[in-house]
């Protein structure tokens, strides 16, 4: 059965929970130790883990690399899958080697590379990879510029960061005034020209953003799997089209996928996302950490965090082959044991209405969604001292 293994996630998205459920139940049935830290007390995956720790706040990069190398002490970790400071905790990669800690993540090159959109997007054109028309903004007249000759090609302009995860300010650019229409309903990711160009003209400090055309559907999210040799084991497409979910493994994504994993080395686990420039599929993002949405590809036969361990400890995993294509579904969210915290003390003055609970935050359609739940994953059970839950959400 082979010995223990001990992993550690450090400040992590809520839905690797479902990461961590796939590293216990692996096929070896190989014993796992997870511990994880996070900046939020009430974050999931403190709960699901075995060992728990909230991290401190204010570390400069090289003082969390610092805490990062004494935490790989202390539990004698055998597997780190960083995120939060991956690009300063790579570059230290033999440091954390002579502990006995292998970094699930890849090599420093990789991660600087795709940290910046704009020049992740000249690199990935160097190897033949289509990207969308694209233009770095950091003023408000390169921003209009930029607005003006997408939209007299019949395109509508977006914007976001050009450093940064998931959809955290993408926004799209709209000419319609601001009024009673924006303020109805639920917030939404359109926003008017006028305001930004007004925000930009009173902010304080430059901003740094990409604009680019709004890119068609379906979105495919492909999960690669690459070994330290440089070589591909594993490349499953996610398709998403409206609330429908699928997978793929058409080659108009899975090439382009691998040749980008391989040509830059994105060691281990790495999520390459697609999506329609017209007729043409074209690179909208790439991140160098297991994607949120990762343990979907469950339901294809596959084990990916599992496979992903086994190459960081020097183990061969051979081609991972889905042995079937899950179903179409859909998401919602889902419930999630928290560890119990001391609740405040209770008003209890007569008359003073006292809410049970929380609304759930709704989305207007089209707006930027956080990463779903998959309601087929399995659900953690509650721990005897849990005593409370919270729906899943990205960290």
């Amino acid at each position: 059965m082979g010995s223990r293994v001990r992993v550690w996630l450090n400040r992590t998205y809520a839905e690797n929970v479902f990461f961590m459920d796939q590293l216990r139940n692996n096929p070896q049935h190989r014993a796992v130790e997870i511990h994880a830290t996070h900046g939020d007390a009430d974050s999931p995956v403190l709960a699901a883990a075995d060992t728990a720790e909230t991290e401190p706040e204010g570390l400069s990069p090289r003082a969390y690399v610092e805490y990062a190398l004494d935490m790989c002490a202390r539990r004698r970790v055998d597997v780190f899958v960083p995120v939060l400071h991956q690009d300063a905790i790579v570059a230290q990669r033999a440091e954390f080697a002579a502990l006995g800690t292998a970094l699930l993540a890849p090599r420093a090159e990789a991660v600087a590379v795709f940290h910046d959109k704009a020049v992740a997007y000249q690199a990935v054109e160097a190897v033949g990879i289509p990207v969308p028309p694209w233009y770095r903004v950091r003023t408000v007249e390169e921003l209009i510029a930029a607005v003006e000759e997408l939209e007299g090609a019949g395109q509508r302009a977006c914007f976001k960061p050009a450093a940064g995860a998931g959809g955290v300010g993408f926004r799209v650019i709209t000419r319609t005034p601001f009024s009673l229409m924006h303020l109805n309903g639920f917030p939404s990711a359109y926003v008017p020209l006028d305001l930004v160009v007004e925000a930009l003209r009173t902010a304080a400090e430059p901003v740094d953003w990409l604009v680019m055309p709004h890119l068609g559907q379906p979105e495919v999210s492909v999960d690669c799997l690459t070994g330290p040799d440089g070589r591909v084991r594993m490349a499953i497409g996610r398709t998403k089209n409206g609330r429908r979910r699928g997978f793929t493994l058409d080659d108009a994504w899975i090439e382009p996928a691998r040749l980008l994993a391989e040509a830059f080395g994105l060691h281990y686990l790495s999520n390459v996302q697609f999506r329609m420039y017209g007729d043409e599929p074209v690179l909208m993002d790439v991140n160098t950490r297991p994607a949120g949405g990762l343990h979907q590809i469950a339901q294809c036969g596959v084990n990916a965090p599992w496979a992903a361990v086994q190459l960081a400890l020097g183990e061969e995993t051979g081609e991972l082959v889905p042995p079937f294509l899950g179903p179409d579904y859909t998401v919602v969210a889902g419930p999630r044991p928290v560890r119990p915290v001391p609740l405040p003390a209770q008003r209890t003055d007569p008359g003073v209405p006292t809410l049970s609970a929380m609304p759930a935050q709704a989305t207007e359609p089209g707006a930027a969604q956080p990463a779903p739940v998959v309601t087929t994953a399995p659900a953690v059970p509650a721990r005897a001292d849990a005593s409370a839950t919270a729906a899943i959400a990205p960290a």
